[in-house]
């Protein structure tokens, strides 16, 4: 008899780890199964956590983060939203998906059920699952304009256990983003139903078609049943930082007070002095960013659009593409042969939910010279794919 839960157990592992594991350490492989660009954290940022080290500051720490960090967030998002969140409402987190684990802790009992728009990532979907609770996904649809959200299919998914609704605006693997008519719509049936609204705004900053994604942020109350999780691992190349923070409905502090100190007990101090260099002196960076990012996302989909088989579905937000491949249907074996055959690396749709498998992501966060050879690589083995 095993000691270990059956929610454990039964998890299923993500098939871009497969991938993943299939090509480690391959010399010549170009990696585009994660989410991560290829640019080291910027030396500013570097330098802060640096100093700070070196000053001594490798003390515990507050349990919700550094007060001046925290006032560095509130100001930040003071000045993206043009709103005032309180700082009772705001916590650092160790990564945006301890976050997430932490949202799941605070909602979810064993039994209840979550509502998930996918294709999504599906860390958030095992956080949910691993505290007990059912996941309901609600597929976007897809056509030539890009990825639809259907809120009536949203909210029939909804029933007296629903106790979050999941989306990530922009998305990822979708780049996805939700407007403020749908967000309305959403936020007051969520209010009606009390169901908690957990929206992953991590590449919030990553969009092409305008200055940033629009956040909850803009149009919840204080008291309204929202969470909104952010990470520094995206808009400031801070991926292996594991760093993120959460905003949540006012009146939670002493949930998430216990909640990390459970957990974590808190941050690494000075780590978060890094934090607080990327968002008072990061735009700069950002900016830089974004265009390197459009300039990537250009070659990618005009390559993708211009290879026989291959469906790309456009858009406007984070650094992924997602496409279909005339003849393929199993998305992991697909992915596993083009590491072995191509030397590339590619994420299976088959990871981030159902009606995906048939679907392939791929990171283009990269350099213009290793976007082009990868795109050079995948049109040689499209073309000679056949399944097997």
């Amino acid at each position: 008899m095993s000691v270990f839960r059956q929610q454990i157990e039964h998890l299923e592992d993500s098939p871009i780890v497969e991938v993943f594991r299939s090509g480690f350490g391959m010399e010549g492989l170009i990696p585009m199964w994660a989410g991560e660009p290829d640019v080291p954290t910027p030396q500013f940022i570097r330098d802060a956590a640096t100093k700070a080290l070196n000053e001594g500051k490798t003390f515990y720490s507050y349990n919700r983060g550094l007060p001046e960090l925290r006032d560095a967030i509130a100001a930040y998002l003071k000045g993206l939203y043009g709103v005032d969140i309180a700082d009772d409402r705001i916590a650092f987190t160790l990564s945006g998906m301890n976050a997430v684990m932490q949202v799941a802790q605070a909602t979810v009992n064993p039994g209840d059920n979550v509502v998930a728009i996918t294709p999504s990532w599906p860390n958030i979907m095992r956080a949910m699952q691993i505290n007990g609770a059912d996941v309901r996904e609600v597929m976007l649809g897809q056509g030539n304009d890009g990825w639809r959200l259907d809120l009536d299919r949203v909210f029939a998914a909804c029933d007296d256990k629903t106790r979050v609704i999941y989306l990530a605006s922009p998305g990822n693997p979708t780049g996805w983003m939700i407007e403020r008519p749908q967000a309305e719509e959403l936020l007051a049936f969520c209010r009606a139903k009390n169901i908690a609204i957990l929206s992953d705004e991590v590449y919030h900053r990553i969009v092409y078609d305008r200055p940033r994604a629009f956040s909850f942020l803009e149009i919840a109350k204080p008291e309204d049943p929202l969470f909104v999780v952010n990470s520094f691992s995206k808009s400031w190349a801070m991926t292996g930082w594991r760093l993120g923070w959460v905003t949540y409905p006012a009146g939670g502090v002493a949930n998430f007070e216990k909640l990390i100190q459970f957990n974590t007990s808190g941050g690494v101090e000075f780590l978060q002095h890094g934090c607080i260099a990327a968002l008072k002196h990061g735009e700069d960076f950002v900016q830089f960013f974004v265009e390197r990012c459009r300039k990537a996302r250009e070659i990618a989909n005009a390559r993708l659009a211009a290879m026989p088989r291959v469906h790309n579905i456009p858009n406007n937000g984070a650094f992924y593409a997602m496409f279909g491949v005339d003849g393929m249907t199993d998305s992991l074996q697909f992915c596993l042969r083009a590491v072995q055959e191509a030397k590339i690396g590619m994420a299976p749709g088959t990871s981030f939910g159902k009606g995906a498998e048939h679907l392939v992501r791929i990171c283009y966060a990269k350099s213009a010279e290793n976007i082009t050879e990868a795109m050079d690589r995948l049109e040689r083995f499209v073309a000679d794919y056949v399944e097997k």
